[in-house]
């Protein structure tokens, strides 16, 4: 048995970046006297929130494929990719706090890395079961 011990360290990081833009949504609310539920009424934390949420929704594309990854390539490779997404997903978190034009650097750089594991596991899966039959 293989312990995939890179892409569950890799795994954990990305949740862990994921409560930091939580915590961040909760900085912007303090500073600017928005509270919840309330969720508009100053851009930045508009910003935050989005960031988060835009976050939340990748989060289901990013961990199925890069464990897939994991399974049907190599555990090393995919645990670069999924640093190579948290790096996008915090590029994208600062700029987008800052400006919405800002953050499509980030976006691309973390769309790349999920577009690789996924269809990397899609494409090797497919190999499998055509060639290897199983």
């Amino acid at each position: 048995m293989h312990p995939h011990s890179w892409v569950t360290i890799v795994t954990l990081l990305a949740l862990l970046a994921y409560v930091w833009m939580g915590m961040r949504v909760g900085g912007a609310r303090k500073k600017s006297g928005i509270h919840a539920p309330a969720m508009t009424g100053d851009p930045e934390l508009e910003r935050h929130i989005r960031v988060q949420a835009n976050t939340l929704e990748w989060l289901p594309i990013f961990l199925p494929s890069i464990w897939l990854f994991a399974i049907y390539w190599n555990d090393m490779v995919a645990a670069i990719l999924g640093v190579i997404w948290i790096v996008g997903r915090v590029i994208y978190a600062l700029g987008y706090a800052q400006a919405p034009e800002k953050r499509e650097l980030g976006f691309m750089i973390q769309a790349l890395a999920t577009a690789v594991l996924l269809f990397g596991a899609l494409g090797r899966a497919i190999w499998m079961l055509a060639v290897v039959g199983a």
